[in-house]
């Protein structure tokens, strides 16, 4: 039982994930020098767990095990036992969970290290309950077993750890350069085309996970070769998603995964990443289609983004739980009683059918598999098939829908809210003013652009050192932790795409500076390529260089795309030397399996192009340069950079940073554009038209 009374080490922490557990009897320390040297001077082995706040298993895991003052007295006697914000500390997580996947086949959190003194590892698990229980060792039986082994076959422990350091080594080490070819974007499409679901669309089978780098490439995929697959691809999974019970069909937003292939049954907790990268999707192949369900899933993420997860300074939270009052989904789903309690009759029957509900149920219980009366709420029909049934027009079956929807939503607010994890991580945040940015153009809303320049300027000024550096995490009035190379490359994304929305020539000059500072301080000299952490940064068993999309896109990937940009809109040579020494720092072992690197395949589809450099001379407030660029942002032109030449400025500040644009004028006092395609120039015009005929928009 939790002891509120008792406080470990942890109390002093920032992190939401380690004060969630400095109630424990656990004698829990924060990675750090105390710990191990702790550790080394009493020659016991660390027991070492990494998660986040937001995590189920993790919560089911500190229930069980780490609340429990029998556990807790196994853990204290005989070890020294740090706990691990995964969310801060990306880098330690990196490290181990490649260990855990070398050692046991598989990962996930909460993760479950022993290692000595010296962070070497001997012993990987994730999730271990307190007792044995369907073959899996308990942590009750587990933790005598592994201090018998270190009390008496030490060596066969040093030798294990030594041998899983040598290998870490090795794959961190494999980086001989090989140049990108142009086939392999086809390689890649290919094994997506194989792993894709035809009927319920994604990737693979249960648990199913958005993987909207995925779609992103398969976007421009389709965009390079006019392959009307790869689009299909792309719409049937976001259609699918949309209509599923992972999309949060009352407060908007998207859950983490789904458990089930049918995008049914939703991991509950919300993350930011994941509400960024969707809302890019979904905004690139509204861009590419057309069709206004994008354009509203991708505003509709906006929306709860905007009211859920804003800070009053402006920064974005990190993610909301999955549970609440301790059972996942609880906020979430719905019984017949509290529907009707909420809305009259004919609403009732409206969402019932709409959404799928059962009276008995349809979301079943976890332990018994029980239907429980509750609900997630879901569609399987479209708009138009549901209006057509009832004999009504769309819109007035969208008005309904919508009204009822509001009632559901106002009853919700009223209930226990999942717990928010209120850190702001310069990573993510700059995933979601990337998102917000292409979204405020796309959509021409400067209620997404102005929260993401507000964003942009919260951590440029609370987010940064004295020296101009990043740091990593803010919370509680205080920010830490040195920026790791995701904190840049998200970030500059983020800014490039910020300064293409308002055209302030700061933001992208604060993008270059900052780009500056991850080449000097993560490059790789030797083999190309950035490593994870900054070579001043913290000693670890091994400084790791990933490539690898998981959960979030490759830094690396991200960085090679931004270098590309970057180059282009300032024509520095050099930065695409670097952007072509990054693809080829990976090639070797990319080529392998090329369909799990795809925001790599972004970096390469705008590297092999045609890419465009566009830059629109006029007068800012003038109505032919805002149709103009209204045009550019309407269409779906992924491999292209924009700058604005104000012509009413003299010299213009964009001269500072992209010195060729200083003679650019507005041909008789119109919007001009001056477009450019592989280091090759068009005339200017005058004509949006023809400008579209130069970016292969329209055609003759």
């Amino acid at each position: 039982m939790k002891n509120n009374e008792f406080h470990n080490r942890l109390i002093h922490e920032k992190s939401p994930y380690l004060l969630q557990h400095a109630n424990n009897p656990v004698d829990w320390y924060p990675w750090s020098d105390e710990a191990f040297e702790k550790a080394n001077k009493e020659k016991k082995p660390i027991f070492l767990s990494i998660g986040y706040s937001t995590c189920h298993w993790c919560h089911v895991m500190a229930h069980e095990s780490f609340e429990d003052p029998n556990v807790a007295h196994l853990m204290n006697t005989s070890f020294i036992n740090i706990k691990v914000d995964r969310e801060e500390r990306p880098d330690i997580d990196k490290i181990y969970m490649t260990v855990c996947q070398m050692m046991t086949g598989s990962g996930g959190w909460p993760l479950t290290i022993i290692m000595t003194a010296d962070k070497r590892p001997f012993y990987a698990a994730t999730y271990i309950p307190k007792e044995n229980r369907f073959g899996r060792t308990g942590m009750l039986e587990l933790l005598p077993r592994i201090d018998e082994i270190w009390k008496s076959r030490r060596a066969e422990v040093n030798q294990t750890a030594d041998h899983i350091v040598i290998s870490l080594a090795s794959i961190a080490d494999d980086s001989k350069r090989e140049d990108p070819t142009e086939d392999i974007l086809k390689s890649a499409y290919d094994h997506l085309v194989h792993i894709f679901d035809d009927n319920h669309g994604g990737f693979g089978i249960a648990p199913k996970f958005p993987s909207p780098q995925n779609l992103l490439f398969l976007l421009r995929y389709w965009k390079r070769s006019d392959n009307k697959s790869a689009l299909e691809m792309v719409e049937k999974t976001l259609k699918k998603m949309h209509s599923g019970g992972i999309h949060d069909h009352i407060g908007f937003g998207f859950h983490r995964y789904s458990v089930d292939q049918k995008w049914f049954l939703p991991h509950f907790e919300k993350m930011l990443y994941d509400q960024a990268m969707l809302a890019i999707a979904y905004t690139e192949t509204y861009q590419a289609t057309g069709n206004d369900l994008y354009a509203e899933t991708a505003r509709r993420i906006f929306d709860y983004v905007l009211q859920h997860m804003t800070s009053q300074e402006g920064g974005f939270y990190s993610a909301e739980d999955a549970d609440s009052e301790g059972k996942e989904g609880k906020f979430y789903v719905w019984t017949h009683d509290e529907i009707a309690k909420v809305l009259d009759k004919n609403e009732v029957e409206l969402m019932i059918n709409v959404f799928n509900m059962e009276k008995a149920g349809n979301f079943l219980d976890e332990a018994t598999g029980i239907k429980t009366g509750r609900n997630i709420l879901y569609r399987t029909k479209s708009l138009a098939q549901m209006a057509t049934d009832r004999g009504i027009s769309e819109d007035d079956l969208s008005e309904a829908i919508e009204s009822a929807r509001r009632k559901l939503y106002e009853a919700r607010e009223k209930r226990i809210h999942p717990y928010k994890d209120d850190k702001i991580l310069v990573d993510w945040n700059g995933l979601m003013i990337a998102a917000l940015a292409k979204g405020g153009r796309v959509f021409d809303n400067a209620g997404y652009v102005n929260p993401a320049g507000k964003a942009a300027e919260f951590i440029l000024h609370r987010m940064r050192q004295n020296d101009g550096r990043l740091l990593h995490r803010f919370r509680d009035g205080e920010a830490g932790i040195l920026a790791h190379i995701d904190d840049y490359a998200f970030f500059v994304w983020g800014l490039l795409d910020l300064y293409e929305a308002t055209f302030n020539v700061d933001y992208l000059k604060q993008a270059h500076e900052l780009n500056s500072d991850l080449i000097d301080n993560f490059w790789d000299d030797k083999d190309g390529g950035f490593f994870f952490t900054p070579a001043d940064g913290e000693t670890l068993i091994v400084r790791q260089k990933e490539i690898y999309d998981g959960a979030l896109p490759s830094g690396n990937a991200i960085a090679m795309w931004n270098m590309l940009r970057l180059g282009r809109m300032t024509t520095n040579t050099e930065l695409l030397d670097l952007a072509l020494q990054t693809g080829s720092a990976f090639f070797r072992t990319v080529k392998q399996s090329p369909a799990a690197y795809t925001q790599l395949m972004v970096a390469l589809d705008f590297a092999f192009g045609p890419s465009y450099e566009v830059v629109v001379a006029g007068y800012p407030q003038a109505k032919d340069t805002k149709e103009m660029l209204r045009a550019l942002n309407a269409h779906f032109i992924p491999n292209k950079v924009v700058i604005f030449r104000p012509i009413d400025e003299e010299p213009p500040e964009i001269a500072g940073i992209a010195e060729f644009t200083k003679d650019l004028t507005a041909i008789g006092g119109k919007a001009t554009a001056y477009v450019c395609v592989h280091n090759t120039c068009e005339l200017p015009t005058t004509d949006v038209n023809t400008m579209l005929h130069f970016l292969n928009v329209i055609s003759d």
